[in-house]
């Protein structure tokens, strides 16, 4: 079982960055893909980007690229999302997902997922 903390999110002005973070808790060994996703009120979980156990591989939905990166660092069991050039349309509750099941590459589904962390962009 997969048990993920987000944090790293706050209030920032448009243009800043953020830094999001995804601690990782495991009771059973194993790889496993992690992923970040999106959701505003009232509206479906947004897929942003998914990286695979060994950070070899990155996927990201074409709205984000240029402006999103997912890492992770297995060492620290924590993962990442840098966002560069926030706008307020980023405004979102911050999720990050993971799955042991290779079948979940790159948009899921996800079977772990953390309580999200809010992001809000002023103008």
């Amino acid at each position: 079982q997969v048990q993920l903390v987000e944090s790293g999110g706050g209030l920032v002005q448009a243009g800043g960055s953020l830094r999001l973070s995804c601690a990782v808790s495991r009771r059973t060994p194993g790889s496993y893909i992690m992923a970040w996703f999106r959701q505003a009120p009232g509206k479906e979980r947004d897929f942003i980007a998914a990286i695979t156990w060994n950070g070899g591989t990155t996927y990201y939905t074409d709205s984000v690229k240029g402006r999103f990166t997912i890492s992770r660092d297995n060492a620290k069991n924590t993962g990442y999302l840098q966002i560069n050039s926030l706008k307020p349309g980023d405004t979102d509750l911050y999720y990050c997902a993971g799955t042991t099941s290779v079948r979940g590459w790159p948009r899921g589904p996800y079977a772990y997922w953390g309580q999200g962390t809010q992001v809000t962009v002023s103008s």
